[in-house]
């Protein structure tokens, strides 16, 4: 465990994850503004659905206070593994520190996101991330 959670993951190995063990979930932390405009991770070849929960609220970007509460309600128990996901990978890597301070046995982060990092003309979605790496995603 590095840092206070089971440790940063790219994109291909989250997807592995979901894939092999039924019982994880992936947990997209950004704003609704972000999942409707931007896109968002599809999983349901894999008969599953993201759980959506802003770790920060637009449009302070305060730290949400119901996180916890809100991912709890969404089903998963201290049990389930869970993979979190952010645009670059900062948000889900607080997420993740988070639930694992909470009692949650392995929380993931995907440390490029899903847009990864920025490109030499501050770019994103170009050098890394779930995007990039071809992963199925879906936008409204």
């Amino acid at each position: 465990m590095s840092s206070g959670y089971a440790g940063d993951i790219d994109p291909r190995e989250a997807w592995r994850m979901l894939s092999e063990h039924p019982s994880s979930a992936l947990v997209d932390v950004r704003t609704p503004a972000e999942w409707a405009y931007v896109g968002v991770p599809d999983l349901r070849d894999l008969g599953k659905q993201p759980v959506y929960v802003p770790w920060l609220l637009f449009p302070t970007m305060s730290v949400n206070e119901s996180f916890v509460e809100q991912v709890r309600a969404a089903g998963v128990d201290r049990d389930t593994p869970l993979i979190f996901i952010c645009r670059s990978g900062a948000r889900s890597r607080a997420a993740a520190i988070r639930m694992t301070a909470e009692g949650y046995a392995a929380c993931y982060n995907i440390g490029s996101g899903f847009e990864g990092d920025p490109d030499a003309q501050r770019h994103r979605g170009r050098v890394n991330g779930w995007k990039v790496d071809g992963l199925p995603w879906i936008q409204s």
